[in-house]
């Protein structure tokens, strides 16, 4: 685990955003790694397996958070915009904002795809392989990620 752990942070905090929850997300992981262990077969790296892991754990916590959430979309937004204001703070590039805010509007499997092939420079067969989906889905996937990203920079008028 000391060997992936902090690529495993960064991934799962792409698409959480705040520090606490992605370190639950990943307390969560280590257990299921744990726990599962002697079930790897081996079938794939254990760099794809420990990404699969992390990448469902964090897809049931998005999940999870959304059921619990009360507040009108409208108020969810507001709090989106203060979390990224809040990351912006931290890392004051501008582009980085609005590549933050842009990402943030994707659905989840476009951010998921663009996350993994774009920060992480994962291979296609390789995110095949974790997000058990065909190579021309992904590809298609981070098309439209990427569209809608540009679109939204544009729009921003910020390049």
């Amino acid at each position: 685990m000391d060997t992936y752990q902090e690529k495993l942070y960064r991934h799962v905090r792409r698409m959480l955003k705040g520090h606490e929850d992605t370190n639950d997300v990943l307390q969560n992981v280590m257990i299921k790694v744990y726990k599962s262990i002697q079930r790897f077969k081996g079938k794939s790296s254990l760099y794809t397996w420990l990404y699969r892991i992390a990448t469902n754990e964090t897809l049931t916590f998005i999940k999870s958070k959304k059921r619990k959430e009360t507040s009108s979309i409208d108020n969810e937004d507001l709090g989106l915009d203060k979390r990224l204001k809040a990351e912006n703070s931290v890392d004051s590039e501008e582009v980085n904002y609005y590549l933050n805010k842009a990402l943030a509007l994707l659905p989840e499997k476009q951010k998921l795809v663009f996350n993994m092939r774009y920060f992480d420079q994962m291979p296609y067969d390789e995110i095949s392989k974790i997000l058990d989906t065909s190579v021309g889905a992904l590809k298609a996937s981070y098309h439209h990620a990427v569209k809608k990203i540009e679109a939204y920079i544009n729009q921003a008028d910020i390049i």
